[in-house]
């Protein structure tokens, strides 16, 4: 071979490539060798793909996976940066998501977050008719279901001649996260009386009691919203009168200057 091809080893030095990942990425199609010689069995890389090589390299720094490396390096170079950038993106809100969580089980193992717990209070909740729709959601796809199903049951409402500028409740009946679906349900309040319609329906929600915490606009959003939570429920942990019962809600809008308050319902 000519001084513009290289042993697989020297290759691997010059782009920082083990054997194992230069015999992988060949087995992969990713970085196929020039050339293989049918005696010896060496594989020998040109010079010009020694680029490519470099590329591949970084891209498995960042943790992709083979299959997402494979359609990047195939991509122009502001395509692939900009495809990057959202990535980088994600992985950002995950490790702050990550941090948070870390931060609530340390808060969960110390005995909470004694000023969010002190907020709680208590208060009588009437009976009421509700419409509402459910379905199964990741946290990504929240906000969406959540405003499309409020959307329908606001238009359902007025299209049958009822108020429809009341409060919605957002019920978590599941846990809701990234990696799997939960069941979440979207309620608003009526009078009269209603026939379902499609996938809304109606119960009859009992008066009761529930513990809440008006929701600061420092934790709205997800997974800083979670320290609400958690001291509600470090709150019912230290009331020795007092049980949860049921799922919790979010209700919008919140009190005073809320957006929304935090709920849960107590054992009558």
């Amino acid at each position: 071979m000519t001084d513009s091809f290289f042993l697989a080893g020297r290759f691997g030095a010059a782009t920082r490539l083990s054997p194992k990942a230069l015999r992988l990425y060949a087995e992969q199609g990713l970085l196929v060798p020039a050339h293989v010689d049918p005696v010896t069995g060496y594989r020998y890389y040109a010079a010009e793909q020694a680029g490519r090589a470099r590329l591949i390299a970084r891209l498995r720094q960042l943790g992709l996976p083979i299959a997402r490396i494979a359609r990047l390096i195939e991509l122009q170079p502001e395509v692939r940066l900009t495809e990057l950038r959202a990535w980088l993106e994600v992985q950002t809100k995950r490790l702050e998501e990550q941090s948070e969580l870390v931060q609530a089980i340390f808060r969960q193992s110390s005995g909470g977050d004694d000023p969010l717990i002190k907020a709680v209070r208590v208060r009588d909740t009437a009976p009421s008719k509700i419409v509402y729709r459910q379905g199964h959601v990741t946290v990504d796809a929240l906000d969406a279901f959540t405003e499309s199903a409020e959307a329908a049951i606001r238009s359902y409402l007025a299209l049958c001649g009822k108020d429809d500028d009341g409060p919605m409740t957002l019920h978590f009946h599941e846990p809701v996260n990234h990696d799997g679906k939960g069941l979440v349900e979207v309620a608003i309040g009526y009078t009269g009386s209603l026939e379902p319609s499609g996938d809304l329906r109606m119960r009859l929600q009992p008066a009761g009691r529930e513990a809440f915490l008006p929701v600061s606009e420092t934790f709205e959003t997800f997974p800083a919203v979670l320290r609400v939570y958690d001291a509600i429920e470090a709150w019912f942990e230290h009331s020795n009168d007092l049980n949860c019962f049921g799922s919790p809600y979010e209700i919008y809008p919140g009190s005073g200057d809320a957006r929304f308050d935090v709920a849960y319902p107590i054992v009558p």
